[in-house]
């Protein structure tokens, strides 16, 4: 059996410079030397899934991390580089200047009410899976998804 080693992480933005969102949020997660960036995909453009109408068009990427930070942690480190970048949670599915998910990390199963591992809906999200394939090769991506389908999916209250 193929086991899963890897932490993923998706990027996105539909507000403001997004590319210089994104490329600040890689940056700012490498600044204080407990993370590093191992892998970028290239940036795609994708219309807005959900949410209200009218948004502008995402920004979207995934990068590949190494880092001794338990999930936890490194999840309070995605939601303070989202928050540095202005980004609100006052409309589901809204317009964001910045979104960073924690998608997989290695082969742990997280299910708690603001943080899951794997990310739940991350399988059914064209603009999370393009851009993660350029960095994961398929057979960690397969392990990764025959450990999402064991944990059950539905099981977790993702409010992240």
């Amino acid at each position: 059996m193929v086991t899963f080693r890897g932490i993923f992480i998706a990027l996105g933005s539909n507000l403001g410079d997004r590319r210089r969102h994104l490329e600040e949020a890689l940056r700012e997660l490498a600044a204080r030397g407990d993370i590093r960036v191992r892998a970028v995909s290239s940036f795609h453009e994708t219309e807005p899934c959900g949410g209200p109408p009218g948004q502008p068009r995402y920004l979207n990427a995934a990068a590949e991390l190494d880092t001794e930070l338990e999930p936890r942690a490194l999840l309070e480190r995605l939601l303070e580089i989202e928050r540095r970048h202005g980004r609100r949670r006052d409309v589901r599915d809204g317009p964001r200047t910045l979104d960073l998910d924690l998608l997989l990390y290695n082969e742990r199963r997280i299910r708690e009410p603001d943080l899951c591992v794997p990310h739940p809906r991350m399988w059914q999200r064209e603009f999370v899976l393009r851009p993660l394939a350029e960095i994961c090769v398929p057979a960690r991506l397969a392990a990764a998804r025959r450990l999402a389908q064991e944990t059950g999916e539905e099981a977790c209250g993702h409010v992240h």
